[in-house]
């Protein structure tokens, strides 16, 4: 299992966003230029933030984009979700019908109509998904943003802020 480098990427330009004053926005073009990618790219993964709620889009010259709430009411879940979606890591494919694997006898039909509990791999791997889950759920933007004020150099929170400043007119 793997989330693609969008969710990082995303995680990351989030945390820029928490110090903004509500009307200064930043640009796409900034986000990516310190971030050292694509304006494209860093545009459709922020194309699915503000689909999923969690940024809002400022049009116009001084246009750009703005946390949509508040970073405790954001998760790392919610972000993993709006850039990768919301679909099981483990489907299960029934890759042997009417196996012993079932744990119910009433229910020889195929995997796709059976429950977590009739199919003992399907359980395990559901049942660990959702406790991942439940640990991404539990971590929020504003979580984040404490941890690195407290464990990155000072100089280097500035520097970051400094950037966003200069290059976006924070005002």
């Amino acid at each position: 299992m793997q989330y693609s480098i969008g969710v990082e990427y995303a995680l990351h330009c989030l945390v820029y966003l928490i110090d903004l004053p509500v009307d200064s926005p930043i640009g796409i073009k900034e986000l990516s230029a310190y971030q050292g990618l694509s304006e494209t790219y860093l545009s459709k993964i922020f194309g699915k933030l503000s689909k999923a709620g969690i940024v809002d889009s400022v049009p116009g010259v001084k246009g750009g984009y703005k946390l949509a709430k508040s970073p405790d009411a954001i998760t790392f879940w919610d972000v993993v979700t709006a850039v990768e979606g919301d679909q099981p890591i483990f489907q299960c494919q029934n890759i042997k019908d009417k196996n012993y694997f079932y744990r119910s006898k009433e229910n020889n039909d195929a995997c796709a109509s059976c429950t977590p509990s009739d199919c003992l791999i399907n359980m395990v791997m559901l049942e660990a998904e959702e406790k991942m889950r439940d640990s991404l759920r539990s971590r929020t933007l504003q979580w984040m943003n404490e941890e690195l004020e407290r464990t990155l150099p000072k100089e280097t929170r500035e520097d970051a802020r400094a950037y966003f400043k200069k290059n976006n007119k924070v005002k």
